[in-house]
């Protein structure tokens, strides 16, 4: 199963855990999984279109999914997900 890392700031709304599994074929069908076992994810990581928003990056393997196919990115049992929101300040 492929594993999806989460930030310290969605955590509160995984139970406080750090990583999931998915079996998801896609990151679109692994973000929606989770979407749907924790509830409020979805308002976090999606615009009102559906979109993953514009400062929430997922990466596949180190690499942004916006560089790759988007949310119909391919996920293997091997691979790893990361979701990383856009640090601002300065």
């Amino acid at each position: 199963m492929a594993q999806v890392y989460l930030p310290t700031p969605l955590r509160r709304l995984t139970n406080g855990r750090a990583r999931v599994l998915t079996a998801s074929g896609t990151v679109e069908e692994a973000l929606t999984e989770l979407e749907r076992e924790f509830p409020g994810l979805r308002e976090q990581l999606r615009d009102s279109s559906g979109e993953v928003r514009g400062f929430i990056n997922v990466f596949v393997n180190g690499t942004e999914i916006r560089q790759l196919q988007g949310a119909a990115t391919p996920v293997r049992a091997s691979d790893e997900i990361s979701i990383v929101p856009a640090m601002a300040g300065g």
